[in-house]
């Protein structure tokens, strides 16, 4: 039966530039599993200062935020937790009477998958991208004890700064370096974009690659991963990182856990 919604109903949201159904069917799956009175709704803004003030101002219980605000709407915070000031990118917001708290679940997310699939710490790396969700990825990594990697940005500036930030090196492209791991944290191959057919890597690339690992999880199969598995490379996909932070998010917000095999059917909802 469907849930009633009251005035007691709760708010959750997000804002992305491009906005897409994973978060909104994910969250409301589970809400409506564990009999919770919060629906969840998902918007795009191009008055971002605004969109973050009416987050405080209508007692919006939580918000993801996704490109391009991660890093826009710091200045509007009352708080970081660590996870979102140490890369200075936000992709969670929780409001508590009012105050503004800022997390980063990608963080984690990221940090739990290369666990999961037992990359080698020795992996030299290839990270493409430099935006706010590669800040997550990189620090992972960083954190993680991968020592030699690369940033590949066509942004000079950003990509330099990224990779100083980590202790990386920064180069335009993977030309002259032959990482064993390679991630794309950019739109390259993501549904709806101007690149969505694009590989974001050149194939000689992905040929002599280990692992690949594709952040973008619109859709879950992008040509990165397809080519990937057409060449049995060990792959880790954005729909993997997309429901590990959406879980998190989920927790920040309700204070509840649920079970693994309920997230799960949550997850293959959210991709159905």
């Amino acid at each position: 039966m469907p849930r009633e919604i009251n005035k007691d109903t709760l708010l959750c949201m997000s804002l992305a530039g491009r906005p897409g159904n994973f978060g909104t069917r994910f969250h409301n799956y589970l809400y409506n599993e564990l009999n919770l009175n919060i629906v969840y709704k998902a918007f795009t803004t191009n008055d971002l200062q605004a969109a973050i003030g009416g987050v405080r101002a209508l007692g919006i219980r939580g918000c993801a935020v996704s490109m391009p605000f991660k890093e826009a709407c710091i200045p509007f915070m009352d708080e970081m937790d660590e996870s979102a000031s140490v890369i200075q990118s936000v992709n969670t917001i929780v409001n508590t009477d009012g105050r503004l708290r800022a997390y980063n679940t990608d963080y984690i997310a990221i940090a739990q998958l290369l666990d999961t699939y037992q990359v080698s710490r020795d992996s030299v790396f290839a990270l493409r991208g430099s935006g706010g969700m590669a800040k997550a990825v990189a620090s992972a990594v960083r954190d993680a004890g991968f020592r030699t990697g690369y940033i590949i940005a066509r942004n000079e500036t950003a990509g330099r700064e990224l990779a100083q930030a980590c202790d990386y090196e920064w180069k335009s492209e993977v030309s002259g370096i032959e990482p064993e791991l390679i991630i794309n944290v950019t739109p390259i191959g993501m549904a709806g974009g101007p690149e969505s057919e694009e590989l974001a890597f050149a194939p000689e690339v992905i040929d002599k690659v280990e692992t690949v690992f594709d952040v973008g999880a619109i859709p879950s199969e992008t040509p990165l991963i397809r080519y990937a598995r057409t060449k049995e490379k060990k792959v880790i996909t954005g729909a993997e990182v997309i429901a590990l932070q959406a879980l998190e998010q989920f927790v920040l917000y309700t204070g509840v856990r649920p079970e693994d095999e309920l997230v799960q059917r949550a997850a293959e909802h959210a991709r159905s």
